[in-house]
């Protein structure tokens, strides 16, 4: 037994309350090194007339270790616990004071101790959020719906893009395409920033309460929302409050008056006056562009300044929430008290961080509701897209990705595939609309928030910045019709079926061999059981998988050739579940529950 692999500690993704009556235990060991782990809970007051014995259940395996987890709902919202160690020859107990040999002879010494279950302290990620399906939408590039507003320097549309160029986006142009993403199955929409700035992006502000005048108005904004929710559609912005731009009145002020501005301490600045030496600015930015100062949250007028934007636009707009630009770089401080002020306005807002890496910090109830989740974009790219992961370590880093947070918040957790800020997915998976599809597949049947971005629903394809900020393909001879089904009845499936949007996931088969791209999870909520097979290489496959129950299995949507065999249908229940997946191929089937 190796006991150096064993992990555990009473709080943050390891033990934590699911809602107002379930807490959730986690434990680590070594890959396949135990047998079974049971977990013992009670009350410390009251152990005697409390103690509950609740076996563990494998959660998810990674390269080095599996994860275990047990549901407890203690009576008086307290407990305290330890865990009993199984292999094939011996038993261990593990405490929070150490590992011993026998059961704790007294039980609140010692042990693992959850005090008390506050239900303020419950991390509540919005409820439509599981439900959503989000479309980013990078505005100057969407539709140009009112030419009267273009920038004077604007070009054709469909033009090459560049780093400076415009071609007319804007808001109208998004109100006259509300059909599409209304027929695609969209219910959330997702803004890159819309508030005055000079460039096409808008990640250098110039007026925080302003929509840019070449995208509309805040009249118009506020028309836009409400047809949206029209719709059903919840609309979330971008909050840009790491830095500013450098056409924002305080920093103007600053560059002009040096040292004795009135906004001086409004910014990081190391030297003055306000000067770019050696491609250095002398105060600190975004990176190292001088278009971005960074903004000093800590500064108690900045501070009042940014809270007073969120506010605004959610409750004079009516926006569903924001999602944060480098948010990892503002002050945690200023997050909980931004946090405060959203959900004093509206409970039920989204707030979004963009981090990129391990974001348990910023997760833990009291700042955002959910990051980007970027180690899940990266894993399904490198396995479907650039193909350099095998099938094996694909599992094993989806496992990894479902035990870094609470549930709820993986629930919550914004998956994309790409975005503005990367290459078209398309184009990652270098023109091959098959391992596109799987990917989109994977991403719409897994746990969490799928994000599509404007356009792949066509097959855009485009290298990242500029190439990815490509002009929207409005003409039909230019769209692909048959992917944008594919999106489609994807989409529809996630809506139809609530275990493609609950938490539950297991992979019931993953190829063992370096070139084989079978993989087959399965997707539960209650009694519906839906299973996902798919192969993402060349090689054709055939399987023959164990039939718990002996359900029977109807075909919802299939591709590349894929079929059930052996008449495994909806009205046959036999022992196995017999398939066969062609090169990058897919099947989806729903169990019917019938029995033998």
């Amino acid at each position: 037994m190796n006991l150096e692999a064993v992990y555990h500690r009473s709080q943050q993704n390891w033990a934590y309350a699911y809602d107002k009556q379930t807490l959730h235990i986690r434990l680590r060991t070594k890959k396949n090194d135990l047998t079974e782990v049971v977990l013992y809970s009670g009350d410390k007051y009251g152990w005697d007339h409390t103690d509950t014995i609740t076996p563990m259940k494998k959660l998810a395996t990674d390269g080095l270790f599996d994860y275990w987890k047990a549901e407890i709902q203690p009576k008086y919202r307290r407990t305290v616990y330890y865990f009993e160690l199984s292999d094939d020859t011996q038993k261990k107990y593990m405490l929070e004071k150490g590992f011993f040999d026998q059961h704790p002879e007294i039980k609140y010494e010692g042990l693992f101790d959850f005090p008390f279950l506050n239900p303020i302290d419950v991390i509540s990620p919005p409820e439509w959020v599981k439900d959503a399906v989000f479309y980013q939408i990078f505005p100057e590039r969407f539709a140009n719906g009112d030419p009267s507003i273009n920038p004077e320097n604007v070009e054709a549309w469909g033009g090459k893009p560049t780093t400076k160029n415009f071609f007319g986006g804007d808001l109208q142009g998004v109100m006259n395409h509300l059909d599409h993403i209304t027929k695609l199955g969209i219910n959330a929409i997702y803004f890159t920033p819309i508030f005055e700035a000079t460039t096409n992006h808008k990640y250098d502000t110039q007026d925080y309460m302003k929509v840019d005048p070449h995208f509309g108005s805040n009249e118009k904004l506020k028309q836009l929302v409400a047809a949206c929710h029209e719709r059903g559609i919840r609309v979330l912005l971008d909050a840009v409050f790491n830095h500013s731009g450098r056409t924002f009145l305080p920093f103007v002020d600053a560059q002009k008056n040096g040292k004795d501005s009135i906004y001086a301490d409004w910014f990081h600045v190391r030297e003055w006056p306000l000067q770019v030496v050696d491609d250095i600015p002398s105060y600190d930015t975004y990176g190292f562009e001088p278009l971005m100062p960074k903004l000093n949250t800590e500064n108690a007028e900045v501070k009042q300044y940014l809270l007073d934007v969120a506010r605004y636009w959610i409750e004079e707009i009516g926006i569903d929430g924001w999602r944060l630009d480098v948010a990892d770089e503002v002050d945690h401080q200023f997050w909980r008290e931004f946090r405060q002020v959203v959900k004093g306005v509206n409970p039920e807002a989204y707030i979004l961080g963009e981090i990129w890496h391990d974001s348990m910090m910023w997760l833990q109830g009291d700042q955002f509701d959910a990051v980007m989740n970027y180690p899940f974009t990266n894993a399904v790219l490198e396995f479907f897209g650039h193909q350099t992961l095998n099938t094996q370590d694909f599992a094993h880093a989806i496992g990894k990705q479902l035990t870094t947070y609470p549930q709820q918040v993986t629930e919550a957790a914004f998956n994309l595939l790409d975005s503005h800020d990367t290459s078209r997915l398309l184009t990652i998976c270098k023109d091959d609309e098959q391992k596109m599809k799987l990917a989109a597949l994977f991403q719409l049947t897994f746990p969490g928030t799928p994000c599509i971005y404007y356009g792949d629903e066509f097959g855009m394809s485009g290298e990242r910045d500029p190439g990815c900020r490509n002009c929207m393909v409005w003409e039909p001879e230019a769209q692909n019709q048959e992917l944008l089904n594919f999106y489609k009845d994807v989409i529809s499936l996630r809506h139809t079926y609530k275990a493609l949007r609950s938490s539950d996931i297991s992979f019931t088969y993953v190829s063992q061999h370096e070139d084989d791209g079978t993989l087959v999870y399965e997707r539960r909520d209650g009694d519906e059981r839906l299973r996902i097979a798919l192969n993402a290489r060349q090689e054709a496959s055939q399987l023959e998988l164990a039939n718990e129950a002996k359900a029977g299995w109807n075909v919802l949507l299939a591709e590349g050739g894929a079929e059930c065999i052996a008449n495994n249908d909806a009205t046959t229940a036999v022992d196995t579940l017999s398939l066969s997946l062609p090169a990058y191929s897919f099947i989806v089937l729903k169990a019917t529950n019938k029995t033998s």
